[in-house]
């Protein structure tokens, strides 16, 4: 049996210039997080030649072929991975519509889960682009490639898209004790609303040409984030987290809406510097940077909404069990 734990992850700034789109042009620039919340990936041997597949469904098939869920079967066909396995999967959090990258994060989880199975060792670098493979590739997602790099090296870190579809994988290395301190004020609220990101995304990515100016101007920031970062003025990081979002809004008509504009609008009122929509927007998750003296104020003017409490996650997915019993055949 092996168990793997893969992060869910928070971006600060540069989305959307993962974007095929826009890095063949010119390279993009994401700075991003693990958090530490996770997608499980379990997989066992069975007595019999079945797959089993536990996971919003159940499936039990015969053949790799024959599987439905397609991220679930493009990792076994790239793995190797044939039958005799039972499969399940497990979230922190609702995996579909959250906006902390889980599709992404079961697909690396899945890839590692399986290698470490077959008794294989591949890198973090390997699983990120054989996920990135995958979702866009593979299943025609029009997705970028933060996500699957997150959540394969885990840890805050920038990343660079180059055109020549090679990334650059950078740890913005600070003190446990700083990142734990950034972690607790950040404040994460459900939007009470799901979406399904491939629409936002799929407008995104049809207007990338026609929005590249604002995905340029989003750009510096990446910088002016990673070096906020290490000087620890986190309060500077909640405000560019606030430039990032006016631009982000202007990418795609359904990034926001009254309720969502409500909601933040609620948030600065009370005393946050900054925040934004995690994910494509939409809907899932608001984060927001709050000074620790105006915590009890956010929370009480955000009192509608959930909190997930969260820290940041230096690990990106790795195996937690692995034991090999006797064989059944």
């Amino acid at each position: 049996m092996v168990i793997t734990q893969t992060p869910l992850r928070l971006s600060f700034a540069g989305g959307g210039s993962d974007l095929a789109d826009f890095y063949r042009h010119g390279a993009g620039e994401v700075i991003s997080t693990a958090i530490d919340k996770y997608i499980f990936v379990i997989i066992k041997e069975r007595f019999d030649e079945k797959i089993v597949l536990n996971y919003s469904r159940n499936e039990t098939v015969d053949d790799v072929t024959e599987i439905k869920h397609e991220l679930i079967r493009a990792s076994m066909e790239l793995t190797g991975l044939g039958r005799g396995v039972e499969i399940s999967t497990l979230a922190d959090i609702p995996s579909e519509g959250s906006g902390l990258g889980s599709s992404s994060s079961l697909v690396v989880g899945l890839l590692n889960a399986m290698y470490s199975y077959l008794g294989k060792q591949v890198t973090a670098e390997t699983l990120a682009k054989q996920a990135c493979d995958i979702e866009i590739t593979q299943c025609g997602r029009p997705i970028g490639k933060q996500d699957q790099y997150i959540a394969a090296y885990g840890g805050l870190r920038r990343f660079i898209f180059k055109p020549d579809d090679s990334v650059d994988a950078r740890d913005v290395d600070l003190p446990a004790q700083a990142l734990r301190l950034f972690g607790s004020n950040c404040l994460l609220f459900y939007t009470n609303r799901t979406r399904k990101s491939a629409e936002i995304l799929t407008e995104q990515k049809s207007k990338t040409a026609s929005r590249r100016d604002v995905l340029e101007a989003m750009l510096p920031l990446v910088e002016k984030i990673e070096r906020a970062f290490l000087a620890l003025d986190f309060e500077a990081v909640g405000r560019h987290l606030h430039e990032g979002w006016t631009l982000k809004k202007k990418m795609a008509s359904n990034i926001s809406d009254t309720g969502i504009d409500d909601m933040y609008e609620r948030a600065l009122k009370a005393g946050a510097l900054g925040g934004k929509i995690a994910g494509a927007g939409g809907g899932g998750f608001l984060l927001l940077y709050v000074p620790p003296s105006n915590h009890e104020n956010v929370r009480a003017a955000m009192r509608d909404f959930f909190e997930l409490p969260f820290m940041p996650e230096r690990d990106g997915s790795k195996v937690i069990f692995n034991i090999k019993r006797y064989p059944f055949k």
